[in-house]
């Protein structure tokens, strides 16, 4: 962790809570709606600083806490979430409103990780890192490697033929503060981006993808319920990806982006376990391949706040030609 300020303010812990073919048909490009993300970000950013600003004239409350923190440690464990798929902080599938890494609101903080998900017909590798900046910004970049086994052989694309796609992520904390502000009702709030580019554009429009590259925009909220142990996160992504992206952007049935719904329950068994559910909807954009929604339960793991273990049942319903694809997903994350 990287103090910014000789005055570094800290707070002390208690419990923890705790995702080559043939190119002959490239597919049509579109702007990724540039106004959009620049009105989001603006706004988040103007919301932020005035937040900043009004916080210079309150106390801080600390939350009740009973166990001591290590010093230079600003957030409780697993507060900051995990890292999910596509490299937001937050559980597995959904991104959540707090900001990753361990950094309070003069520090920097920052994680990497490395996610397995291993399904009935296939396979997800995907690793990369985040930075949050004064528990404020958070700036991720992952990569997601999903290798089709026997289903590429049988496609005619190869045995292990595999799609790989980047994500650059953006999160503005906008408003609310999900561990200090235990009496109110309000929860966190965080507006986020994920500009995704697959690398298969000749095969994602032989499919009838529309894009091979798609901007995600989303909106978390966070509520954090020290005394019953519980988190909770609702998230509302705008989205045309098709499978994370991983089957590109857009189709023949439906074209630009459309509100899903994601959600995550989170609930703390002691200070370094948690245990949790989520639910992804997406989008089923595909003619070809009809896209269903997923869901997983885990279990998180956090032994120190520098490592923690994830490992979900997941679902992830039909993947092209093959239905019940469900399996083990397992992520590690280190971080300071």
């Amino acid at each position: 962790m990287v103090d910014l300020h000789n005055n570094t303010e800290s707070f002390r812990l208690e419990n923890s809570m705790t995702p080559a073919c043939h190119p002959s048909r490239p597919p049509r490009r579109r702007p990724v709606a540039p106004l959009a993300c620049a009105a989001l970000l603006l706004f988040g950013s103007g919301v932020a600083q005035a937040q900043d600003a009004a916080a210079l004239d309150a106390p801080v409350e600390e939350p009740s806490l009973q166990d001591p923190p290590p010093a230079n440690s600003g957030k409780l464990l697993l507060t900051g979430g995990v890292t999910q798929v596509e490299g937001a902080a937050g559980g597995g599938l959904t991104p959540w409103a707090v900001i990753g890494g361990h950094g309070t609101r003069d520090q920097i903080g920052a994680t990497a990780f490395y996610t397995r998900v291993d399904v009935s017909d296939y396979g997800l590798d995907s690793y990369g890192a985040l930075v949050g900046i004064r528990d404020r910004v958070e700036l991720s970049v992952s990569r997601q490697a999903f290798d089709t086994r026997a289903v590429g052989a049988a496609l005619g694309l190869g045995q292990g033929f595999t799609i790989r796609q980047d994500t650059f992520g953006v999160k503005v904390r906008v408003a609310g503060d999900a561990v200090l502000e235990q009496d109110r009702w309000m929860p966190q709030i965080a507006v986020g981006v994920q500009h995704k580019r697959n690398d298969q554009g000749g095969l994602l429009a032989a499919i009838g993808a529309k894009d091979d590259s798609g901007t995600d925009l989303y909106v978390s909220a966070t509520k954090l319920y020290l005394r019953q142990s519980l988190l909770l996160n609702a998230t509302v992504r705008f989205t045309e990806a098709n499978q994370f992206g991983i089957l590109g952007f857009g189709g023949d049935r439906h074209d630009g982006l459309r509100p899903q719904f994601e959600a995550s329950a989170t609930y703390l068994l002691n200070r370094h376990l948690a245990i949790g559910a989520e639910y992804r909807q997406k989008p089923n954009n595909l003619g070809i391949a009809r896209e269903d929604d997923a869901w997983d339960v885990f279990v998180a793991w956090a032994p120190s706040r520098h490592v923690s273990l994830t490992v979900a049942y997941v679902d992830l319903g039909n993947i092209v030609i093959r239905d019940h694809q469900r399996g083990v997903y397992a992520s590690l994350q280190v971080g300071f």
